[in-house]
């Protein structure tokens, strides 16, 4: 089919799944009068919490303002080094830069894609602070591997659950957490989403005084505090703080898509092992794989082409696409994005730079139905038979 033809049909790689459930509880929202944070910020916190199994809840504003202030919580600054996957989005990355350290990346893993423990260790310097793992797209990182060698050098540890909302380490879900704080993200390509939004969850009661504190311009008070008094309350501002907040809309959505997320992760479950089935059968693109002891949410169904493949992974793209079907590169490198590209990673980052090469994300979101899976089997397995 010629690309300038639009097809018939059209599958994105991703979609929201909102129903009438999150409609009435935005409308609801507004009638209350709360449309910043308040009662309902409050509310998604405690629900998030006792999901994951954490203590304490923070809701703020994105994944990427909950990084940032879990960098400064930990007292990482200028000087400091962190040591993260280059194979991230790259917020992950840039979170560091705000706090005025340097992320220094270690290679990943080439079966997980998760950050791989036995290259930590070599990585550390008198400048290292902390290590921020990375449960990528959705499939836990080493974690007891990595609070292993944390402890062991005195560093800090912290976690980019971006993507891992229902996804489970040995038993127990990701944000529970297995780290001093977990971050987790609402975006509209997330699992749960409320549009934009992030979380923070963690067992350090300080920790939640000071980022409650700090996602509101350090405001002593809060307003749902305050609006609640009885007495005059008069707020002070005691350091330099952020406007990181969730809105009670978000919050409202963030409530019932929490309801509806078991079904949702099932859901995903069910059609991401239809693809792995299927994908065994093809032969040259390689499914992910699921180590024993760890629980995989699928928050994207990121899929590997095989040294025999037929096709390149660029050609696969186009094809598919002249098809109607959507579909993105696997994850970045950001080691090989501008702001941080250096001589510093040649040669250090061989299986990361592989796998940013070799992989691609197929569609998979609650809404896609069977039929529409296999007619994405059929246009791959067509590809690869039109360039053999």
């Amino acid at each position: 089919m010629s690309t300038a033809v639009k097809p018939a049909l059209t599958i994105p790689v991703a979609r929201p799944y909102f129903g009438t459930e999150e409609e009435q509880a935005v409308v609801s929202a507004l009638k209350s009068g709360w449309v910043s944070q308040g009662p309902k910020v409050a509310a998604f916190e405690q629900s998030f919490a006792e999901y994951v199994g954490s203590q304490y809840a923070v809701a703020l504003s994105s994944c990427t303002t909950a990084l940032h202030l879990a960098m400064l919580i930990s007292g990482i600054g200028e000087g400091d080094e962190v040591l993260c996957p280059s194979l991230s989005f790259i917020a992950t990355a840039n979170c560091i830069r705000y706090a005025g350290a340097r992320p220094v990346f270690i290679d990943i893993d080439p079966v997980t894609y998760n950050i791989d423990p036995n290259r930590v260790e070599e990585a550390i310097t008198p400048r290292t602070k902390a290590v921020l793992v990375v449960h990528q797209i959705g499939l836990p990182a080493a974690m007891k591997e990595l609070a292993a060698i944390a402890e062991r050098h005195g560093l800090i540890l912290l976690e980019d659950a971006a993507c891992a909302i229902g996804s489970e380490y040995l038993g127990e879900k990701i944000g529970r957490p297995h780290s001093r704080m977990a971050c987790f993200s609402f975006h509209p390509r997330k699992i749960l989403s409320t549009g934009e939004g992030g979380m923070i969850t963690t067992n350090d009661e300080a920790v939640v005084a000071r980022l409650r504190r700090l996602r509101q311009h350090a405001m002593t008070t809060s307003d749902l505090a305050r609006h609640s008094a009885t007495r005059v309350m008069v707020e002070s501002y005691d350091e330099v703080g952020y406007n990181y907040r969730m809105t009670d809309l978000q919050a409202a959505i963030g409530l019932e898509q929490l309801r509806r997320l078991d079904s949702m992760l099932a859901r995903r479950r069910h059609l991401a092992a239809r693809y792995t089935a299927r994908l065994k059968d093809v032969g040259w693109l390689l499914p992910p794989h699921e180590p024993a002891g760890l629980r995989h949410n699928y928050q994207s169904y990121m899929t590997r082409l095989a040294p025999n493949a037929p096709i390149s992974r660029d050609q696969l793209m186009q094809c598919l696409l002249d098809h109607g079907i959507s579909t993105r590169r696997g994850i970045m490198a950001t080691h090989k994005e501008m702001p941080y590209d250096s001589p510093r990673w040649e040669h250090l980052l061989p299986e990361t730079e592989r796998a940013t090469r070799e992989t691609i994300i197929l569609p998979l979101f609650h809404q896609l139905t069977e039929e529409e899976q296999d007619y994405i089997l059929d246009m791959i397995s067509e590809a690869g038979r039109v360039h053999t």
